[in-house]
């Protein structure tokens, strides 16, 4: 039996990517997690290079942004406890699309690609579940994007 603290249980049933796990799923990924700890401006993930994890923000507050064509870097968001990123390279097995920096000491739990896929071997049920609430923020994200890019082009401020 996997023995945990209440308050990291709480933590992560509360974020966008573990919510509607039951207890013995929820221990089964918490078992899978690597804590990862990066000093300010340490850059976490980098635009083009290969990605076979993501990370689930425990502390701290990062930074993500894109390269232009012609070299010059576009801030996109800006990440915070509960948030996650990385998971494209779950799914579509791609690249890092972007880049992520902390902007402060920050604390990560990782998950990698052959973790989601023990999950999916171990709890089929968890995996499901784990893979629509991705689907969820990546709609939610796709929304927001949309939104600004329709405020931009009707000459508003976002």
């Amino acid at each position: 039996m996997i023995v945990t603290p209440p308050d990291l249980k709480a933590f992560l049933l509360a974020t966008p990517f573990f919510g509607g796990l039951s207890e013995a799923s929820l221990d089964l990924l918490i078992s899978m997690l690597v804590e990862r700890r990066f000093e300010a401006e340490a850059t976490v993930v980098a635009e083009g290079e290969p990605g076979r994890s993501m990370f689930i923000v425990k502390s701290g507050r990062l930074a993500v942004s894109k390269r232009t064509h012609t070299g010059g870097v576009i801030p996109i968001s800006r990440l915070e406890p509960g948030d996650f990123f990385g998971e494209m390279t779950l799914i579509e097995m791609q690249n890092r699309s972007a880049t992520v920096v902390a902007e402060s000491p920050t604390e990560l739990y990782e998950l990698t690609a052959q973790k989601l896929y023990a999950c999916y071997k171990a709890d089929i049920h968890a995996y499901v579940i784990v893979l629509q609430n991705i689907n969820r923020e990546l709609c939610r994200r796709l929304r927001r994007a949309d939104e600004r890019f329709a405020t931009r082009r009707a000459g508003g401020d976002d």
